[in-house]
């Protein structure tokens, strides 16, 4: 028996239920950098286009919690 062999019926993802929470987590890994947009979009169960148009309406309604300096260029 080979170690290596992939068993394909072991690679299906389960779909995930998007939740007001998972999308909450989502956006706010996105704004802070900790999550990459196809690794977002996976964690509350959307597309790579519906988690996009989802963060930017995060954006338009959070404003930015930090200060840029001005010699910061």
């Amino acid at each position: 028996m080979n170690p290596f062999k992939i068993s394909y019926k072991n690679l299906y993802e389960y779909p995930v239920k998007t939740t007001p929470q998972n999308v909450k987590e989502a956006n706010e890994g996105l704004f802070r950098a900790k999550m990459t947009l196809p690794a977002a979009a996976k964690h509350c169960g959307m597309t790579q286009k519906e988690m996009k148009l989802t963060f930017f309406e995060y954006l338009k309604y959070n404003k930015p919690d930090y200060e840029i300096s001005e010699n910061a260029a």
